[in-house]
């Protein structure tokens, strides 16, 4: 299972250090409103998949919070086909759906799992919803 914080289930973006930190960056200033995963990685986990309403705590290397997000779509598609639509509001300034499948590509394979046209992804939208000191946690 995912880690939890004031039981919501967080979102660790990216791999630790500086990607991390730049991918929270993006969500902060509101430009980064998707992520996209791997639908293995829910299964080997034994989580379900996000839900419209649903919010997430985005945390920091050390799984502590940054901020607060609500999720506003999910959707689950080939790697083939994910929409270009979804893979600028990832954000991280690829120019084309090409870039970002090929940079998406070789960061799933630099973690160990490689991706093919086939490979189910998982696109989750989301927007800011708060930096959990206004109660959003119910701490």
């Amino acid at each position: 299972m995912w880690p939890r914080i004031g039981g919501l289930r967080t979102l660790a973006l990216g791999t630790p250090g500086e990607l991390r930190n730049n991918l929270n960056t993006l969500v902060l200033a509101g430009v980064k409103t998707a992520t996209a995963g791997l639908l293995t990685e829910y299964a080997e986990e034994n989580e379900d998949l996000e839900r419209v309403g649903e919010r997430l705590v985005v945390v920091d290397d050390d799984g502590a919070l940054v901020t607060v997000v609500e999720v506003t779509g999910v959707d689950v598609v080939r790697f083939a086909d994910v929409p270009w639509d979804f893979a600028r509001s990832e954000g991280e300034g690829d120019r084309s759906i090409e870039e970002w499948r090929a940079g998406h590509s070789g960061y799933w394979a630099r973690v160990g799992t490689p991706v093919t046209d086939d490979t189910e992804i998982v696109c989750v939208r989301f927007r800011l919803a708060g930096a959990g000191d206004d109660g959003i946690l119910g701490t």
